[in-house]
This record gives structure tokens, C-alpha cells and sequence, in this order.
């Protein structure tokens, strides 16, 4: 049996800062994967994520319909999953983007989540099946993310709160951006422990290099995989926080968690948009580490958090 002393050794600075529940949760995650993961194919980490997602996945509520369709482009189908609250008078509708490195992820690796919102909010949510990288490196999921919202607008009257965690946060932040030139704008975005920089100097990037669930050379990895190697620190669409103009975005409420070497870009991104003339709400989810949406249920903190980004989504429903 390990030791608490070799179990603090292994957990090092994280030993204090994350509770007993949180390390269960990253324990369990961790046991998913073999220890030659990161060499595997791609395809193989991509059944890895899976089979991990359906170990933490929750039962849909009974009173959430889903219905799965595509969205017909002249060059390709964009698979989606749309979830409506049986009886329920939806005031908007939520555009959701999966999390998973670009690399990782689908419909049903975030099902529950999606299940779990449209419950809680009422709202009609939409989960977007966005073409994955390497086989398709940038712009091809952020232009999927954009005909995804005009799909959207077309099709309901409902006003669009774009959403999304990690990956799929930085393409709802992407939309966002597009959408400023757009006659019919999204009222607002719910960012979750977004990546929205490729500038990785900030001192979140650098305190939290080597946080559990995500280090600061798993970003570096996913980003090469989404570029092709290309430079794109200077594209807004791309790495939101590259604008120079953080004028005419929605209402943002954007989560860090607080173990997280993302943690600045929700700060950074927020704190322009408050002084641009908009409105931003940061939250720093403290003893939370990246990915943590998948233990809403087992870990007391990431309920709590989960309730404030269903609040946030109410708020701007509202």
C-alpha cells in the first residue's frame, strides 16, 4: 500500500492544492490510459478518450429528447445532435462545441453534459460533430464551428448563446469573433477552461506547467496538431485572445480552473472585454484542474461550479 508520504512525493504541490475527491476523479481518468498512450495512433488515443468519457458518463434525464441530424454543406455533412426538454417553452438555444485537443471527442463523448444542460436550462442545446485534427488542420473545424451557427440562425428564431469547453471553447470564442460582423449576433457565450492564446508565457502557463490532466506540453502538442505546424499566434480566429479589438463581443462568462495552465486566458480574455465597453464575467474555479465537467457529480467543487456555468446560461437566457 502507498504511503501518504509517497503519495504526496508523486502528487508534489498538488498534494495541497487538490482534495481527496478531485485526485480520485484524476485517478480514475488516468487509469485509462496505458502508459505508451501519447505513441498510440491517433485513432487508438481517439477509442481511449471514448471508452474514459463513457466510465464517468451519467444517465440522461428521462425528460430530455436528443434527435441526431447533419447540417448539409456543398463540400461535407456536419453531424449533430440537438437535446429539447420535453414541455419546455425554450426562451434560447445553446450552440454547443465538444472539448478533446481538436484530436479528441464527439457527439457522445459529451452527450451527458448536453443532456445534463438542456435539463438545468431549459434551453435547446445543439452539440456540433466538428471535423477533428490532423486529418483536418485549421481553419476546418473553426469553419465548421461558424456554418454551424448560421445553421442555427436559419433554422430558429431562438437567440444563440455559443458555448463550448477547452478545444470547443476556443471555437465558440472563434464564432464569437466572426459574428461581429454579423447582423444577427449571438447574446452571449459560456466559456469552459477555454485555450483562446498560443503565446504560452503568461504565468499560469508557467506555475501550472506540469498540472495534473493537462500540462503546458499537452497544449503545445494539440496546437501543432491543429496548425500543421503553421504559425497562427496572430490569428483572432484561431487564438482569440490575438484581437485587437475586444469591442462588440457577447456577454462572456468564462471558467478557469484553477490548476490549469489555461487559467489566464479566461482572466486575459475577460479583462479586455470589460475594458473594451463589454461585459465579462471571470470565474477562477479554485482546486479544479482541466477537464473537471466530467466530475460534476463526484466532486463537491465541480458541482459547485457546474451550478454557477447553468446560472451563467440562465442569466443570459434571461
Amino acid at each position: 500500500m502507498t504511503s501518504k508520504a509517497e503519495l504526496a512525493a508523486k502528487r508534489g504541490r498538488y498534494a495541497e492544492l487538490l482534495d481527496e475527491a478531485m485526485w480520485a476523479y484524476i485517478d480514475k481518468s488516468n487509469a485509462s490510459y496505458p502508459e505508451n498512450a501519447v505513441g498510440l495512433s491517433y485513432q487508438a488515443q481517439r477509442d481511449l478518450y471514448n471508452e474514459m468519457c463513457r466510465n464517468f458518463r451519467l444517465d440522461n434525464p428521462v425528460d430530455v429528447e436528443s434527435s441526431d441530424s447533419e447540417i448539409v454543406l456543398p463540400s461535407h455533412n456536419i453531424p449533430i445532435r440537438q437535446y429539447q426538454l420535453k414541455r419546455a417553452k425554450p426562451k434560447a438555444q445553446i450552440l454547443y462545441f465538444h472539448g478533446g485537443g481538436y484530436l479528441l471527442g464527439g457527439l457522445d463523448s459529451h452527450d451527458d453534459v448536453c443532456a445534463e444542460l438542456c435539463a438545468k436550462t431549459g434551453s435547446v442545446v445543439t452539440s456540433v460533430d466538428y471535423r477533428l485534427a490532423p486529418e483536418h488542420i485549421y481553419p476546418a473545424a473553426h469553419e465548421d464551428a461558424v456554418s454551424a451557427y448560421d445553421y442555427l440562425v436559419q433554422a430558429s428564431s431562438l437567440p444563440v448563446i455559443l458555448a463550448g469547453d477547452s478545444a470547443g471553447a476556443n471555437l465558440a470564442a472563434s464564432v464569437a469573433y466572426v459574428s461581429k460582423q454579423y447582423r444577427t449576433k449571438p447574446i452571449g457565450q459560456v466559456l469552459i477552461y477555454p485555450g483562446l492564446t498560443h503565446d504560452l508565457s503568461s504565468q499560469s502557463y508557467i506555475e501550472h506547467a506540469n498540472a495534473p490532466h493537462l500540462a503546458t506540453a499537452d497544449i503545445e502538442f494539440y496546437r501543432e496538431l491543429l496548425t500543421g505546424g503553421i504559425d497562427r499566434s496572430n490569428d483572432p480566429r484561431c487564438a482569440p485572445l490575438a484581437d485587437t479589438d475586444f469591442s462588440q463581443l457577447p456577454v462572456t462568462h468564462a471558467f478557469g480552473a484553477g490548476c490549469d495552465p489555461l487559467l489566464d486566458d479566461s482572466r486575459n480574455y475577460c479583462e479586455r472585454i470589460n475594458a473594451a465597453g463589454g461585459t465579462a464575467h471571470f470565474y477562477e474555479e479554485v482546486g479544479l484542474v482541466h477537464g473537471y465537467l466530467r466530475a460534476r457529480h463526484s466532486v463537491k467543487r465541480a458541482r459547485h461550479s457546474f451550478e454557477r456555468i447553468v446560472q451563467a446560461f440562465e442569466s443570459l437566457a434571461a
